[in-house]
């Protein structure tokens, strides 16, 4: 050791993922520096012309178990661990005729990859590797006297070093244990999220939660253009998702695109028909289904034309032509996310060179699992909110009965309203929102927001409320405004003053007995 350098005399290379590696066992070895290597390392690098020392021949034991155990030995895990600076550890290791390993070059099994192919468990056990996180481990806690390498990504940079130091800085080897540490938490993360979606049992609050994610993307900013911000993706990602999404076309995302976006999709994929919703801070203006995708976006956009200004549209089906020139003619949007596009569609969409344009692929059939919110020194951790109810089940409080067209409209207004943040209000017509309330402190507000907006389309419209209302105002400025029906959880100690009110004009209401709460 040279100051803050560490000089490479012996490295110890076991890698699965070989991107890289000739140029760096091939600079190792013109430097006079011994490479120790296992299995399909070892193979590989003799195919190159690369001397290389088996590690079964350097430990005198061979591998074992199919190669289930190849580096765990104490010539090995010595050789990494050993103190430099502490004299007795030195002299130990001399008497047990144990060489020091200055780098380690380790990458792990592909057990993400694995799973992503859905292989059966027992490849999935294979693909777990214990040799190679013991190894980025030991080496990693001795960064004082070893280098741990477990990336491609850090080939240039050894290699630079090497030829320029004769070893590897302080700073570096600091700096690559830093990243060591992370990639095995990482990995490990990813193995337990496995089993925990594995389990038999209900493992939706395990003791110890893992959720491992990486960096993927760089945004344009955060929230505001003095933060910087970056999209980490959960991995495996095993279902169709905003973060997941091709990009086709368009400037750099922003967070705040991200949050909409993933607004977007989450209204649009409670829909079977074809479904378009135009989100605006992460509230929906708009939103409706019809027998086409372009009826459908237009009445979204009819919903509220000035606030749809600068939004995020999503749709829950393939954009074709018509869909894509009913944008280009009405609208400037931020960004759009569809499961795919028509060529020709693209094509016309593109046309705006701004203009973020997403494809997520098919959203039917997507599984809802736990939802997290991380906070200063913690996490909220719930279930998704998914619909335990359906409209067999609401509960006709009033005098007036709700037709069978107000109740497919009620439950359409019911999937939009558990998507707007509390205390949310949605005035539809048939299966388009006409006006909207979002983010009050008062329900009563939320109401005279969205019969703002409904203005004269609100008569003999239905309304949705995310939870109960408190009393009866609510139902009084609903009446103002001409709607025929209502739906809200029920559950208030004011309940039969606001179905006496109901009744008083001849509303027609239902509770369905569940609450759907959006903060």
């Amino acid at each position: 050791m040279k100051g803050d350098v560490v000089s490479i005399k012996r490295v110890l290379i076991s890698v699965y993922h070989k991107e890289g590696l000739k140029e760096l066992a091939e600079t190792l070895s013109s430097l006079g520096i011994e490479i120790l290597s296992t299995g399909g390392t070892e193979k590989q690098l003799k195919e190159w012309g690369i001397k290389t020392v088996s590690v079964s021949s350097y430990t005198g034991f061979p591998e074992i178990l199919e190669g289930r155990v190849k580096t765990l030995h104490p010539k090995i895990a010595g050789g990494v661990l050993a103190k430099r600076e502490d004299r007795h550890q030195m002299e130990e290791v001399q008497s047990h005729s144990i060489g020091l390993i200055d780098m380690v070059v380790v990458n792990l099994y592909p057990f993400q990859e694995t799973w992503q192919k859905n292989a059966r468990e027992d490849e999935m056990l294979e693909n777990i590797d214990i040799g190679g996180p013991s190894l980025i481990r030991a080496a990693a806690k001795n960064y004082p006297g070893v280098a741990i390498v477990t990336s491609p990504e850090q080939y240039p940079q050894i290699i630079a070093e090497l030829k320029q130091k004769k070893g590897i800085r302080l700073i570096t080897r600091k700096e690559l244990a830093r990243r060591a540490f992370g990639y095995t938490a990482y990995y490990d993360g990813v193995i337990a999220r496995y089993f925990q979606c594995s389990s038999d049992s209900d493992s939706s609050f395990p003791d110890y939660l893992t959720y491992s994610v990486r960096k993927s993307l760089p945004l344009r900013y955060g929230e505001n253009p003095h933060q910087k911000a970056f999209v980490y993706k959960l991995s495996p990602e095993l279902h169709p998702s905003v973060v997941n999404s091709k990009i086709l076309s368009g400037k750099e995302l922003s967070y705040n695109n991200i949050l909409d976006l993933e607004a977007a999709f989450n209204l649009m994929i409670e829909f079977e028909e074809p479904c378009a919703v135009i989100i605006k801070h992460n509230n929906p203006c708009g939103a409706a289904c019809d027998k086409t995708l372009a009826e459908a976006y237009m009445a979204a956009y009819d919903s509220d034309p000035v606030s749809a200004y600068g939004g995020i549209i999503g749709f829950n089906k393939r954009v074709d032509l018509e869909t894509a020139r009913k944008i280009n003619d009405t609208l400037f949007v931020e960004c759009i996310i569809a499961p795919d596009y028509e060529e020709k569609a693209l094509e016309l969409l593109m046309t705006k060179k701004n203009r973020r344009i997403l494809a997520c692929g098919a959203v039917s059939g997507i599984k809802r699992d736990r939802e997290f919110r991380i906070l200063r020194g913690g996490a909220l951790v719930q279930t998704a909110d998914v619909f335990v109810e359906k409209p067999s089940d609401f509960k006709v409080v009033t005098t007036r009965k709700p037709t069978e067209e107000q109740i497919k409209s009620l439950w359409f207004a019911w999937k939009v309203c558990k998507n707007v943040k509390s205390n949310a209000i949605v005035i539809c017509q048939g299966e388009k929102t006409v006006g909207i309330g979002a983010g009050q402190t008062s329900r009563v507000d939320s109401v005279i927001i969205a019969a703002r907006k409904a203005g004269k389309r609100a008569e003999g419209g239905i309304l949705a409320s995310d939870a109960f209302f408190p009393m009866r105002d609510g139902i009084d400025e609903a009446a103002k405004a001409g709607v025929a029906a209502i739906i809200q959880p029920g559950g208030s100690k004011r309940d039969e003053e606001c179905v006496k009110a109901a009744n008083e004009y001849e509303i027609a209401m239902v509770f369905t007995g569940v609450r759907h709460f959006r903060h």
